[in-house]
């Protein structure tokens, strides 16, 4: 008699995680026989989950990703041990920080297969006081269930062995969820001669250095009317880390600056854009970079975790200290000066989110024999 198919639940803290990060590891699974259920909070990009590569949608109804309350936080842990008793699946997939601590407590309990993917550390890591001391604490508890723990920089893997927060046995080094370079790649640019445009795209949070950024522009737009300092994305009012529309607007008023709000494509924009530009505090590995890497754009980053791994200095952009204005400052007025090559390289290491994959086949093949 045949058998039926596997089943593999791909949970994550937003529809939108799953929709625009995890879409090329879903066909993968379904290419290769597995049936594969989505798990997030409903939201505006549920109704895609309910479609191919998605076998079923299940809706995580108590999940509020940056929720703090405790009542709700056990609720919603319980509710997904209850998804997973009611479904039980044959793999658990987990991205960002609330499915890795509450799907691998879960999925540990009661015996289901799991690997958990550090995209990054976050706000607790960035900021270690008060309540955000315990996440740790939660980790080391957590991963103890889970078959794998997936990194995406080598810092932030041995922070967690440092600690003592995972078994190095257990532990994988993916560098980043990739992009599909059949969608991003280099575009034909159609702007003004005369003009020079920087671009931030990503979340307004001070921890991705928004400030520094828009604070480096001022002072170049001061002596370069030709230059224009675009930034791409949405502000998170409930994240801790989220920065005011008081604060931003008397950025965003000044003519040099242009705040196009969350793009559900970013492409056109990039297209525009002479450099591409990322001062974050700290990343898993971040994913706008090696978008626009695989466009053809030279990047200005820094030093930090997760962001010194996408640039080779002087080849395909520059790296920066992180919280250092006069330094950002610096290395744009540096390409400000550069008469550029195409900068196509990065598009080797920027493929499509299939190297998971093959970590998944090599710890199912121990289950699944």
């Amino acid at each position: 008699m045949k058998q039926p198919p596997k089943t593999i639940a791909l949970v994550a803290n937003t529809s939108w995680n799953l929709v625009h990060f995890r879409l090329s590891l879903a066909e993968q699974l379904q290419e290769n026989g597995y049936r594969v259920l989505a798990i997030a909070p409903p939201g505006a990009y549920a109704d895609r989950l309910l479609t191919y590569p998605f076998s079923r949608f299940y809706p995580w109804t108590n999940l509020r990703a940056h929720g703090r309350n405790l009542l709700q936080e056990w609720s919603a842990a319980r509710e997904l041990r209850r998804l997973y008793q009611l479904l039980r699946p044959d793999m658990a997939l987990h991205f960002t920080i609330k499915p890795n601590l509450y799907g691998s407590w879960s999925a540990g309990r009661l015996g289901i297969p799991s690997i958990s993917t550090i995209t990054g550390l976050g706000y607790p890591f960035l900021h270690p006081g008060g309540s955000n001391q315990v996440v740790p604490l939660l980790y080391r508890n957590a991963l103890k269930g889970a078959s794998a723990t997936v990194f995406q920089n080598e810092d932030d893997r041995l922070l967690f062995l440092k600690r003592g927060l995972v078994p190095a046995v257990k532990t994988r080094l993916i560098p980043g969820s990739g992009v599909d370079t059949r969608f991003f790649q280099p575009m034909s640019k159609n702007h003004q001669p005369g003009t020079f445009t920087f671009l931030f795209v990503g979340r307004l949070l001070r921890d991705k250095g928004i400030l520094e950024y828009l604070d480096a522009g001022r002072r170049i737009a001061e002596s370069n009317p030709g230059v224009q300092f675009w930034i791409a994305g949405e502000m998170e009012p409930e994240n801790p880390a989220a920065l005011t529309r008081g604060e931003l607007a008397p950025y965003f008023s000044h003519p040099a600056f242009k705040y196009w709000g969350f793009l559900e494509d970013i492409r056109p924009v990039m297209a525009q854009a002479a450099v591409f530009v990322l001062p974050s505090y700290r990343e898993g590995m971040p994913r706008a970079v090696l978008e626009a890497m695989a466009m053809g754009k030279p990047v200005v980053t820094t030093e930090a975790a997760g962001c010194k791994e996408t640039v080779d200095p002087g080849e395909n952009g520059l790296l920066v200290p992180a919280r250092n204005v006069e330094a950002l400052t610096q290395a744009l007025r540096q390409l400000l000066e550069y008469d550029r090559a195409p900068c196509i390289r990065w598009v080797q290491k920027a493929g499509k989110e299939r190297c998971l994959f093959s970590i998944f086949k090599q710890l199912t093949s121990s289950f699944w024999i």
